[in-house]
């Protein structure tokens, strides 16, 4: 097979549909011995080179991923993608959209439908676009990729897919995330975003109103002034859109000197960032999949997150689910994991056995499953 895989959000996007992109097509490249796959990279790569798994090719395009994009979904530029990558079998769109094809097979990832589900968290021009493009996309493709069987139902019943037309892929836990042994490790994970020494909850993810963030600062309020635990809260994330009201929440409350926002936090620190935490929270109003809350697991760090979404599969039986509005039932699940050693144990033991079932390895494997599918498809 010759297979073409769009790889600009692993060189271009440190978080989210990047760190996806990079473990996936990571564990993919040793199944892929003996086939020609290139990985496509649209724009200039930071570094000025790629950092590609052994054996894949690598193709950089000097045009924008953000022009061809308006080209391609808002102008409908007829510029077929193998004019840019050469004749190929296969071609992955990793990230929402779907370039034309000449004559390959495409198959696309979505990753969630947000901009459909939860419409008022999405930017106005993005969600604009992508009620355009996705639903164009998804037409055009062979076959659907979702990262959740929550995404899978949103798109037979949204987008009206065929539920046989889409297979769920699974993120992975690099094997890096796991309970840190080395105190050194810990230490200079507080020392390097200024912690302090005080245990402390956790949340990690883009400062976006998606990700509910004033709930939880309300809710960690709460549970500090009704049960005295001096638990700080830090939340580790960029900055996204309408992150102004996320600060505006954190001045507000009157522990305001116990929040701290860390801003985007290295790949290489995240272990130990999750292991030094008491607990981690993550209240997301809607996710795809929710990568942070199994990496917290893997590190023994027990959870506490929303129950809506794809959520449910990500936390499984091995976090304690709460209703996102619910501010006074997450105060009182924070306090409960954190005062409550018994049930504590339970869950950290019951997390490392559930985030132990997903793995970079097994995504791969579907993925390359699917590729053959659709290659012999008639």
């Amino acid at each position: 097979m010759r297979i073409v895989i769009d790889y600009t959000p692993a060189v271009h996007q440190g978080a989210g549909i990047g760190r996806h992109t990079r473990g996936l097509v990571g564990a993919l490249a040793p199944l892929a011995a003996g086939h020609a796959v290139t990985l496509l990279v649209f724009g200039a790569p930071r570094a000025g080179q790629v950092n590609a798994p052994p054996g894949l090719a690598v193709r950089t395009v000097p045009l924008s991923n953000r022009w061809l994009t308006v080209g391609w979904h808002r102008l409908g530029l007829p510029l077929p993608a193998e004019t840019l990558c050469g004749p190929t079998d296969l071609y992955h769109a990793s990230d929402f959209v779907l370039p034309p094809l000449r004559q390959a097979r495409g198959l696309l990832t979505v990753h969630d439908l947000s901009f459909l589900t939860v419409p008022e968290f999405a930017d106005a021009g993005l969600r604009a676009f992508l009620n355009r493009a996705v639903p164009r996309s998804v037409a055009r493709a062979s076959h659907i990729l979702a990262d959740s069987k929550s995404t899978k139902r949103d798109l037979v019943s949204l987008l009206g897919v065929p539920p046989e037309q889409i297979t769920v892929v699974y993120p992975g836990v690099e094997a890096r995330f796991q309970p840190q042994q080395d105190p050194a490790a810990l230490q200079h994970v507080r020392q390097r975003y200024g912690l302090g020494d005080k245990p402390f909850v956790l949340g990690v993810g883009t400062l976006e109103p998606r990700k509910n963030w004033p709930a939880l600062i309300r809710a960690w309020t709460l549970m500090r002034q009704e049960s005295k635990l001096p638990h700080r809260l830090v939340i580790a994330g960029g900055p996204g859109w309408l992150a102004e009201g996320i600060f505006q929440a954190a001045r507000e409350s009157p522990l305001a000197h116990d929040i701290l926002f860390t801003g985007f936090v290295a790949d290489a620190d995240l272990p130990a960032l999750y292991a030094a935490a008491e607990l981690f929270a993550f209240p997301s109003r809607y996710e795809g999949f929710g990568i942070p809350v199994i990496e917290a697991m893997a590190c023994g760090t027990p959870v506490v997150c929303a129950d809506n979404s794809s959520l449910v599969e990500a936390a499984g039986d091995a976090a304690r689910l709460v209703p996102a509005h619910d501010e006074q039932g997450l105060a009182a699940a924070l306090q409960s994991l954190i005062e409550k050693s018994a049930l504590r144990g339970r869950m950290i033991q019951a997390g490392l056995a559930h985030a132990s079932r997903f793995t970079w390895p097994a995504a791969a494997a579907t993925l390359w499953r699917s590729y053959q599918q659709v290659y012999h498809a008639p």
